[in-house]
């Protein structure tokens, strides 16, 4: 069994910081790719970033220069840092996690959610 747990949501006004934290725990191998996904009410759910284990990272383009994405693999931990928040950020955040077990490689994992609230 493979667990991620997501934290650091919350509500902040427009130009605010949050953090947001994902750890994955369980019987692991190993990690690979580690992302964080976006679903806003009544939108399809929506890439905000991803990072390999080497470090390599991707953006979307609506959160280059504001969002950075930052992996600590002896954690087995992804962290999202999200500066000059605008209210469109506002959504469901979910981690995924690529992760080989004792008897699924490269499986995805997901996280519970944890809600950001961009508004004055």
């Amino acid at each position: 069994q493979v667990q991620l747990v997501e934290s650091g949501g919350g509500l902040v006004q427009p130009g605010g910081s949050l953090r947001l934290s994902c750890a994955a725990s369980g019987s692991i191998v190993s990690v690979h790719v580690m992302g964080w996904y976006r679903q806003a009410p009544g939108k399809q759910r929506e890439l905000v970033a991803t990072i390999t284990s080497g470090g390599s990272t991707n953006y979307a383009d609506s959160v280059k220069g504001r969002f950075t994405i930052s992996r600590d693999n002896a954690k087995n931990t992804v962290y999202l840092q999200m500066n000059s928040l605008k209210p469109e950020d506002t959504a469901v955040y979910y981690c995924k996690a690529v992760i080989t077990t004792w008897d699924r490689i490269g499986y995805d994992y997901w996280g519970q959610g944890t809600q950001v609230t961009v508004s004055s």
